[in-house]
């Protein structure tokens, strides 16, 4: 008689065990990130994107508690890295470093790629960079008004040497067609050989960001003539910006910020936002941006989003300016 009772309670206890699983399945399925995480550099390695892509990886590992390692895919404009990320599983273990020349300048220059910036998901911005217009030691020109009155009196006679397509190609473009100059665009394959023969006197002017420009300064090898920020750089005090030099629309920064593929889930993008934006505000990582001249640029996933749609219009009018031949 008192078996009976005992054998349905086993059973209505077992059953409620069994009904249980699928909750207890949930409460324990793995939490992201559980395994390394991928971070496409569209561009070689040792160069200004691609130290910044590190500085981020090891602040994201530290942050993460994942292995976040750094894959340079460069080519085409850096549109063949941003290929590779969009085609990717959207599952926030490959994300692609985004800056200007992937996002807006590449796709442009390299239309058959077929890389659609627009598809990708906003992650995180992390830094911008500005550019200064920079005169080599033999440049007969000490200003931005200077290098205006003589280019219009000597039109095609001032160089200005660029990385052939990279941002400083696209505001040679724009400040030739803002101040209605002719300034003769001499393109190279690289910063490092264009650094070398502007600092010889080889050619007369330069756009570079500040990560490359002020390690140089101060040697009389090169000379500031005006930054691309709204206001006056802490580091160049003495060097006016394009504004007050005359024009007001001439701000122009290299940025950099992570996106991922189209789909990643929101609670993804959520998490690495917050990593990200941990990992700037640490000590650490401050002195290393400012070590580049970068400046850091937390935010949400919806303002590194309308950051972007403000930029990449411009940045496509410029590629469109500067003529640059991809073929």
């Amino acid at each position: 008689m008192v078996r009976r009772p005992l054998m349905g309670l086993t059973f209505a206890v077992s059953f409620a065990v069994l009904c249980l699983q699928p909750g207890r399945a949930q409460q324990t399925a793995p939490v992201y990130p559980d395994r390394p995480i991928r971070l496409i550099v569209p561009f070689p390695p040792g160069g200004p994107t691609d130290v910044m892509g590190r500085l981020i990886g090891e602040t994201l590992t530290k942050t993460l508690g994942q292995q976040v390692f750094v894959d340079n895919r460069p080519g085409a404009g850096s549109t063949l890295g941003g290929k590779a990320a969009a085609s990717a599983d959207p599952d926030g273990y490959t994300l692609l470093l985004g800056s200007a020349a992937t996002l807006a300048i590449g796709p442009a220059l390299y239309p058959d790629t077929g890389l659609d910036p627009k598809i990708f998901v906003p992650v995180a911005a992390i830094a911008s960079v500005p550019f200064v217009m920079i005169a080599g030691p033999k440049a007969p020109v000490g200003s931005v008004a200077a290098v205006i009155a003589y280019a219009r009196t000597n039109p095609g006679k001032l160089t200005l040497g660029v990385p052939n397509g990279a941002p400083p190609h696209m505001l040679a473009a724009w400040f030739n067609s803002l101040t209605a100059t002719d300034i003769l665009v001499v393109p190279y394959k690289g910063a490092s050989p264009e650094l070398t023969e502007l600092i010889g006197g080889q050619i007369d002017l330069g756009f570079e960001p500040t990560s490359v420009v002020l390690s140089h300064l101060g040697d009389g090898g090169m000379r500031p003539l005006a930054t691309t920020t709204a206001t006056r750089l802490a580091e160049l005090p003495q060097v006016p910006t394009m504004i007050e030099s005359g024009y007001p629309d001439f701000v122009a920064s290299s940025w950099t910020g992570i996106v991922a593929p189209p789909g990643t889930p929101g609670a993804v993008v959520d998490r690495i936002n917050l990593a990200v934006n941990a990992g700037l505000r640490t000590p650490e990582l401050q002195d290393k941006l400012k070590m580049l001249g970068a400046t850091a640029m937390p935010g949400t996933p919806a303002e590194f989003g309308a950051f972007i749609a403000s930029e990449v219009p411009k940045w496509t009018a410029m590629a469109k300016l500067s003529g640059v031949n991809t073929q």
